[in-house]
């Protein structure tokens, strides 16, 4: 039993590809955006040896944009299982999949060509268990509209259950040093924890978006949290050699979070997001050394009122 971290664009789709291509009873895929040829044949293809597929779509942006509808008409014309994901939620952002009960993939990625090839993006691989099978367990609940309780000594991290609070401990339970990649740094509480924990000692390195990047009406509070960090003493980088979806937290070089997970209001209040956490050396590793590589070929982010 493991975690196994993938890497992308490093590691490219071959290794989700091929986990789909050796499924041989079941599959359950919960995706935001579902647009990548590649994946979309693995999936029919093993819906047509006979594993029983079951696709959790997003329906819809905030704005109203749909870019799932053709992914749906070629699974459903294929005859795999598609529904919406549960209205109770503004929206589905989670991406995930598990394959025969027993292999789960907790992931930062659409399956988007653009998410597989131009951004840096990560997935965590459990075998674990009991973390598989409550990953199993949400589906199930979500797939029917039926509420669902998050283990409480599980790695997995719930939003809108429990991610604010895991996020905030992970954060406060730091020590010497602290990398974030993320699009967006909106939610006040994580904001108000990263402040206290620079203040203590910890050393901050955040890699952001660009301003220009982000929604007109989330500028304000986009850029003001990330001011307040640069105040007190955050290092604030953005790329330059690839676009920035990843949603990872790495503390101490011991410990992560990898997933859908935006440091937003929306992300932990009313939207369906899994991460997960981990210890184990050779992902942590792995994750520590690509941080530090993105961060060798980035640049202070100008937050200025020029640059804005």
């Amino acid at each position: 039993m493991s975690h196994k971290l993938i890497v992308l664009p490093d590691d490219t789709a071959k290794p989700i590809v091929d986990a789909i291509d050796g499924a041989r009873k079941s599959l359950n895929i919960r995706m935001f955006l579902f647009t990548d040829t590649s994946l979309l044949d693995a999936v029919m293809a093993a819906h047509k040896r006979g594993v029983k597929v079951r696709v959790m779509l997003n329906p819809a942006r905030r704005s109203g944009e749909s870019e799932n509808e053709e992914a749906r008409k070629l699974l459903t014309d294929a005859g795999v299982e598609v529904r919406d994901s549960n209205p109770a939620f503004d929206l589905t952002h989670q991406k995930s999949m598990v394959i025969d009960d027993n292999v789960g993939f907790v992931e930062s990625l659409n399956w988007e060509p653009r998410d597989l090839t131009k951004t840096r993006d990560y997935a965590i691989v459990t075998t674990h268990g009991h973390e598989v099978a409550e990953m199993v367990a949400c589906f199930d609940a979500d797939w029917e509209h039926k509420k669902f309780e998050p283990r409480a000594d599980s790695p997995l991290i719930w939003c809108p259950d429990n991610g604010r609070q895991r996020i905030a401990q992970f954060i406060d339970s730091t020590r010497h040093s602290l990398w974030l990649q993320n699009e967006r740094y909106q939610d006040q509480v994580i904001i108000e924890r990263l402040v206290r924990a620079v203040t203590r000692g910890v050393k901050l390195h955040i890699l952001a978006k660009p301003p220009h990047s982000l929604k007109p009406d989330k500028l304000i509070e986009g850029v003001g949290g990330l001011l307040f960090l640069q105040d007190v003493g955050a290092k604030i980088h953005t790329l330059k050699h690839l676009k920035l979806h990843a949603k990872m937290f790495l503390a101490d070089g011991q410990r992560a979070i990898v997933g859908s997970i935006n440091i937003a209001p929306g992300s932990f209040d009313s939207r369906r997001e899994l991460a997960i956490e981990t210890d184990r050396p050779q992902a942590v590793k792995r994750l520590e050394k690509v941080a530090q590589h993105d961060w060798n070929l980035s640049h202070p982010l100008d937050l200025s009122d020029a640059a804005l």
